[in-house]
């Protein structure tokens, strides 16, 4: 969460800072102070109550300083309260503390007038505010025990000097962790944070580009071995020369050595300062990630008190006594999560009191103690955030709820009977959904568990309930720890890489021929005991036309319930941590498409959105334009398109063999240099490679020996077309393994296009 500048906020705009800020110690401890009972050591009272005095007494200057005299007067009042209790003159009962907390809102309500009005507390609140003066007067005379048990007081307890933090009013856990680390604090936009985080993935990324760069200087080094073998069967032969040749032979292999030594020392050099940039780099990343991410305390609820302070209302309004207990405050979450969170916890919780917590009477007779407990949880489980909302009720009345989805015309009798009860429990995530018949202002209109379920799509995490009769229920929700960097597994589709998230994907598989089932015309497989539609990722994508080659398809399964397809790919590249770029706004919504990033060789990877691609998948299914992954034939490799690859440094010459061979139908793709040409072979599926010899990064003949030496590429034919018209340049590439050789200057456009259809044929 960014934190405001306070050098460019108004007076007023900084009282509301600090009304925030103090508003959390009195809501904090004043929670403390009703929990606590009568069976507490007064002494633990010292600490909120002069938490509290003191907040009080902040506010009151600082309404004072900005002339907002209904603030002065708010607070004056509390403070005195406050004080009395300090003082032993005053027991702080239920009736108290009710007032206090009108108090605590009316101060907020003053701070975040309509309109900004700041005279607003002298004119249209000024009733509400003369009614709660009276009232908190008449509360501090009145020691009548009219609302539950007294609160002790401090007698003569000496001022404590040093200034209570906030306590958050839950388990001793949850407050000694809410500030963890005393560190010095900046504050820094939330923009400036996000062009840093931009920054240090880029960086990650460029550092790990030193790696193919040492792997050419290892080629050099084996080069120059080679050549200095070479010379060894030259002096052999040479050896009956005279001495002249003798000498100057001595001198190259003495430069050759030479030159083999400064090689292999740059190369270690290179490695080193490979493994220092790549670690230097990671450091930076996680550093710069570690600023997104903020404590649990933090949210809008937990560390300020609302959480505990709205369970508390709403257990009052409903005749209730409710606890809330808040365990792992200092667990670290991604901002943006935590800003998400705050209203599906609010929901979740308000759920507990109305629906889970008995009345008082039903506890006492269930055997249970009369103040009900909800436990907020928060923690990092194998690489995911969980966050749980769990109470000690009578749990989910399964018959009720059976009732409640048959009534609704979600399912039928017989079909409930058969779901199971995790399955059952679903149908609580509907939109629209209670098991309330009538409406009041804290549920009944299906509405809470929704707002959590769709929340939970955004960020792309899961619910599970869960509940025990008699016992209580949980609700389990599972999210990524930042929405910065997502674990992705990257597929192939029509010769481009894209990244689905993980969390999105149930299973990968490579299906048989003959595991593909033919029903209503179209293709299904089976999956964990039922029927899962097939649907070609090129359809969806509109990136040419499946045809699965050899016996198998990959197969990547997406969706939930009813709503689950198996999306056929060309193959998998495997499981990638990937920094997510978000697309350039003036792009819009691209279809099936959530954003970008860099993969570690510098190349652009699309991130796809899967829940676009349900709706897409949804809509082709109801228009009847599905269709079905077909099978690579003889017919097939005849009718499609074969595609060149042109690896070359010019371009002029790129340009020429690219319309040369575009003119005769093939599909042709370019490479700039030796390089470039490595990468787009070892991602896309080529019919032929034509590349140049005197190229920057990679040479066409270094491209060439690693086509041959890669048991995947070994049977791809290869054509070489270079300026070196030399015998030996042309047998150099021959014995590399190239099929066939031409120099630039004398191939005439005829000679290359039948060489062409030589090798693999009319396009």
């Amino acid at each position: 969460m960014s934190s405001p500048d306070l050098r460019q906020m108004t007076m007023l705009e900084l009282f509301r800072h600090e009304v925030e800020s103090q508003v959390q110690v009195l809501n904090a401890g004043l929670l403390e102070l009703e929990r606590h009972g009568v069976d507490v050591d007064p002494e633990q009272l010292a600490e909120p109550l002069e938490a509290c005095m003191r907040a009080a007494h902040s506010l009151k200057g600082a309404a004072r300083i900005i002339t907002l005299n209904a603030g002065v007067n708010v607070a004056h009042v509390m403070e005195d309260c406050f004080v009395l209790a300090q003082q032993g003159k005053l027991s702080l009962r239920r009736r108290q503390i009710d007032a206090l907390f009108k108090g605590v809102d009316l101060l907020e309500r003053i701070a975040n007038a309509p309109g900004d009005d700041e005279t607003w507390g002298d004119k249209e609140g000024k009733p509400e505010i003369d009614a709660f003066m009276l009232a908190l007067s008449v509360a501090m005379t009145d020691s009548s025990d009219d609302a539950g048990g007294a609160i002790p007081v401090v007698a003569n307890q000496p001022a404590i000097t040093s200034v209570a933090a906030p306590t958050p009013a839950t388990s001793i856990e949850a407050r000694d962790s809410a500030h963890v680390g005393g560190g010095r604090s900046v504050r820094v936009s939330a923009d400036n944070l996000d062009r840093l985080l931009s920054l240090s993935g880029e960086s990650l990324v460029e550092s790990r580009r030193l790696k193919p760069f040492a792997a050419s200087m290892l080629r050099v080094k084996r080069l120059q071995r080679e050549a200095a073998q070479a010379l060894d069967m030259l002096q052999q032969k040479m050896s009956a020369g005279g001495e002249a040749a003798q000498v100057a032979l001595n001198e190259v292999r003495a430069l050759m050595l030479q030159s083999q030594h400064m090689v292999g020392d740059q190369l270690a050099e290179l490695e080193m300062f490979d493994r220092h940039s790549v670690n230097l780099s990671q450091r930076l990343y996680e550093e710069a990630l570690a600023c997104r991410m903020r404590p649990f305390s933090d949210g809008a609820g937990a560390g300020s008190g609302n959480y505990a302070r709205m369970v508390r209302d709403v257990g009052n309004t409903l005749g209730k006594s409710v606890r809330l207990d808040i365990v792992g405050n200092a667990t670290q979450i991604d901002r943006d999560i935590l800003e998400k969170l705050d209203a599906p916890i609010g929901h979740l919780l308000r759920n507990a009191v109305d629906h889970g917590i008995e009345s008082p009477q039903q506890r006492l007779q269930a055997g249970k103690p009369e103040q009900g407990r909800i436990t907020l949880e928060a923690r990092h489980s194998a690489g995911m955030l969980q966050v749980n909302v769990s109470d000690d009720g009578a749990g989910i009345d399964m018959a009720q709820l059976k009732k409640a989805i048959v009534a609704r015309k979600l399912s039928t009798d017989d079909i409930v009977a058969r779901l199971s009860e995790a399955e059952l429990l679903e149908f609580l995530l509907l939109p629209g959904f209670s098991l309330r018949d009538t409406v009041t202002d804290i549920s009944g209109r299906g509405v809470g568990l929704d707002v959590v379920a769709d929340m939970l799509k955004q960020v792309r995490g899961t619910v599970r309930i869960t509940s025990t009769a008699g016992q209580g229920t949980r609700f389990q929700m599972q999210l990524p720890l930042t929405l910065s960097v997502i674990r992705s597994l990257l597929v192939s589709i029509d010769g481009e890489p894209y990244a689905f998230p993980l969390a999105y994907v149930n299973r990968t598989l490579e299906l048989q021929r003959e595991e593909l089932d033919v029903l209503e015309g179209y293709q299904h497989f089976s999956f964990e005991g039922r029927q899962i539609g097939l649907v070609s990722a090129h359809q969806i994508l509109q990136k040419g036309e499946l045809r699965a080659k050899g016996e198998s398809v990959m197969v990547v399964v997406i969706g939930d319930n009813e709503h689950t397809y198996g999306l056929a790919v060309d193959r998998f590249l495997g499981e990638r941590m990937l920094v997510v770029q978000a697309l350039d706004a003036r792009l819009g919504k691209i279809p099936n498409v959530q954003a970008g990033a860099l993969m570690e060789d510098g190349a652009p990877v699309l991130i796809l959105d899967v829940a676009d691609m349900l709706r897409s998948v949804e809509k082709l299914s109801v228009a009847g334009q599905l269709e079905n992954v077909g099978q690579a034939t003889a017919d097939d490799a005849g009718a499609a398109r074969k595609k060149v690859l042109v690896v070359d440094d010019s371009l002029t010459v790129r340009e020429l063999e690219r319309k040369l061979l575009s003119n005769r139908g093939y599909q042709v793709a370019v490479a700039v240099d030796g390089m470039d040409g490595w990468n787009a072979v070892r991602t896309e599926q080529f019919d032929l490679v034509i590349t140049d010899i005197d190229m920057p990064r990679m040479d066409g003949i270094e491209l060439v020996t690693l086509i041959r030496q890669a048991s995947h590429l070994r049977n791809l034919p290869v054509m070489i077309v270079s300026y070196k018209d030399r015998e030996e340049d042309r047998q150099r590439g021959l014995e590399a393994g190239a099929d066939h050789y031409f120099t630039k200057s004398s191939f005439h456009d005829e000679t290359l296009l039948q060489a062409v259809v030589d090798l693999i044929g009319a396009a």
